[in-house]
């Protein structure tokens, strides 16, 4: 059988280090460019992020992105106390999130505009309405975990599983998939057009949450057409979504779990974001399952957070490597070099990594 299998890495930038600095007290050798601002900023970073989230909570950017607004109307709009007003707008100013003019009018900045206001479809305020409502508040057990390896989430004096658990608070559970959205969405373009969609009829997005990266390449291949392969609970959020897309009529949802349930029917398979939620005995069945269910010349494309060979460089999948460590009771992210070996231990006869 001749199957392929693409995966798609995340990356954050990063700052090297200067090396062999001395810095002890008194030191005549001090590197004098040298200086705590960086430690700050990074231990003191909770007070932009939870900046972000609030203006995300609060609608700031799509309110802004009907027009420019000054200062008493955005905070009558979004319920702002006078005192809180000023500073918390300029700060968002000052994080490069908007723009103020001479006159005291506020705008969003572009990247802003493109995706923080809820009304675009290029919106990943998904992620970020998750983290505030979920993850923020967990991660200050980041320590617990760390001591003693166990989640620190809703289930944490529970026992009960994860999704389980989550499906039943309606809020959370429209939040995590919306979340799953948040994270997809600047990759779908991109997946989109670099990928040789030419002669694939149709793909199924297993754990595809709303459909994002589907939705991206539907609308780039007319041809096309693709489903998503999810859990029965997402189905009304997934409805809602496709929508707005003009989709319904291209992009279907299938009802099921891919443990014990059949994988639907497709010519090009998406796991993004799932192989990291499990163990490693699970990560070789379903990466198996996918194999087998396949026809020949058929794709499996996946994509997570992965971490560099080097275990150097990927911040962000340390991070979320981290999360996972806080939200789940085992799973972490992986190296490229791991998902390699258990693509070959699948079957796949042709591996290619994109970052």
């Amino acid at each position: 059988m001749a199957h392929t299998r693409h995966i798609q890495q995340c990356k954050a930038a990063t700052t090297d280090e200067p090396d062999n600095c001395h810095s002890a007290t008194g030191d005549k050798h001090v590197n004098e460019s040298i200086t705590p601002e960086p430690i700050l900023q990074l231990g003191l970073g909770f007070m932009a992020s939870k900046t972000l989230l609030s203006a995300v909570e609060l609608n700031i950017f799509t309110v802004l992105a009907r027009g420019g607004r000054d200062r008493a109307s955005i905070a009558t709009e979004v319920g702002l106390h006078p005192r809180s007003s000023a500073d918390f707008l300029d700060a968002l100013v000052s994080l490069s999130l908007l723009n103020r003019d001479d006159e005291g009018i506020y705008r969003n900045s572009p990247t802003a505009e493109i995706f923080l206001d809820r009304a675009k479809p290029s919106y990943i305020g998904g992620i970020l309405e998750m983290a505030n409502a979920r993850l923020f508040g967990f991660w200050d057990n980041l320590t617990d975990a760390l001591r003693t390896g166990t989640q620190q989430n809703e289930v944490t004096h529970t026992g009960a599983p994860f999704f389980a658990t989550l499906s039943q608070d309606p809020l959370a559970w429209r939040n995590f998939p919306n979340g799953m959205n948040g994270v997809s969405t600047p990759l779908a373009g991109a997946l989109a057009s670099d990928f040789d969609w030419s002669g694939r009829q149709h793909l199924v997005d297993l754990g595809g949450a709303l459909g994002a990266v589907p939705a991206a390449v539907l609308q780039s291949h007319p041809e096309m057409t693709a489903t998503v392969f999810e859990l029965p609970p997402v189905r009304p959020v997934f409805e809602e979504f496709i929508a707005t897309h003009g989709l319904s009529d291209r992009l279907f949802f299938h009802s099921g779990d891919f443990f014990s349930d059949p994988l639907p029917p497709a010519d090009v398979y998406i796991m993004g974001q799932i192989l990291h939620d499990w163990n490693l005995e699970q990560r070789h069945f379903l990466l198996r399952k996918a194999y087998d269910a396949l026809p020949d010349g058929g794709t499996l494309i996946a994509y997570d957070a992965m971490i560099d060979d080097d275990r150097r460089h990927n911040t962000y999948g340390f991070m979320v490597s981290l999360n996972m460590l806080i939200d789940t009771d085992g799973e972490s992210e992986y190296t490229v070099a791991d998902a390699t070996d258990w693509l070959a231990e699948a079957g796949f006869s042709k591996v290619n990594y994109r970052s």
